[in-house]
């Protein structure tokens, strides 16, 4: 078993060493080594939440717009302990080695994530190569669509949370324009109000800096992707069909499709290993040969 994983990793190496530019990909998973909570499942949502389990309230239902309307400071409580906590999270080194190889490829490197916690942008990835298709915490809309504030990045002051009770205090987040209640800039399940504007920007970077780019020059490395929303795998599996090459690194959730590369392992653990064999891997002729 330690062999076929040492292969697994020198295979990655290989892969990521060859190609001249980097997709990095990232689901939940990416946190958890950072300690954040993946909500796999009820069990792993109410582990991070204990008051949601005695209310009999599951993720999907807390991650529900329309708690925003029916109640504010519940909903709140929910998405500003999270603001709060992913704001106190230091991302943990994987990040880092991710950069560090997105740096040394002449085609650069791009992000594509489904996680809201803004990890990447504290890590020092460049904003503007990066997207973000669920949205990010940091960022807030008027609850009011009408109003025409836009979307606009939330203030540095935490959200003041009872966290025995998981309820927000007032003054809740407001809109700078209209005054009304503001809420996340975060698709949540059942969404019609999310405003994509954003996201949608960040798309169009994408959709541009692939196009200047041959798919089979680069590799994606997915960190951590799971099936349950499926946002990202598809989106690597799509750039796999054009050619780039595929690294998938999740503990559970492995399988790739045919000629891809999948390691079943927590993704600060796999991007260390492959960084070694990166650090060991004789020149490109040799490795080849």
């Amino acid at each position: 078993m330690v062999r076929l994983v040492k292969d697994l990793l020198r295979r990655a190496a290989d892969r990521i060493a060859r190609a001249e530019g980097l997709v990095v990909c990232a689901g939940a998973g990416m946190g958890v080594d950072s300690g954040l909570p993946d909500f796999r499942g009820d069990e792993g949502f109410w582990r991070a939440y204990p008051p949601y389990r005695h209310l009999g309230v599951s993720f999907v239902d807390m991650a529900n717009p329309r708690w925003f309307q029916d109640d504010p400071a519940f909903a709140w409580g929910f998405y500003g302990h999270r603001r709060n906590l992913y704001r106190a999270t230091t991302p943990h080194a994987g990040f880092d080695l991710l950069a560090a190889w997105g740096r040394t490829k002449s085609l650069g490197l791009f992000v594509f994530t489904s996680n809201v916690d803004g990890q990447f942008q504290r890590a020092g990835f460049d904003p503007e190569a990066l997207v973000e298709c669920h949205g990010a915490i940091d960022f807030e809309q008027c609850l009011d669509g009408s109003c025409g504030a836009g979307i606009w990045q939330a203030g540095p002051a935490p959200v003041d949370v009872d966290e025995e009770r998981f309820r927000a205090r007032e003054p809740l987040p407001a809109c700078p324009r209209c005054g009304g209640l503001a809420r996340p800039n975060v698709l949540m399940f059942g969404d019609w109000g999310w405003n994509p504007a954003r996201t949608d920007a960040q798309e169009r970077r994408l959709e541009a800096w692939l196009e200047e780019r041959d798919p089979r020059r680069l590799c994606v490395v997915e960190c951590g992707a799971g099936t349950a929303v499926p946002s990202v795998r598809s989106f690597s599996e799509r750039l796999a069909a054009r050619g780039a090459a595929l690294v998938r690194i999740n503990p559970r959730e492995p399988e790739v499709p045919a000629d891809e590369l999948g390691i079943a392992a927590g993704a600060l653990a796999a991007l260390r290993g492959i960084d070694e064999a990166l650090r060991g891997r004789p020149p490109a002729s040799d490795a080849e040969a």
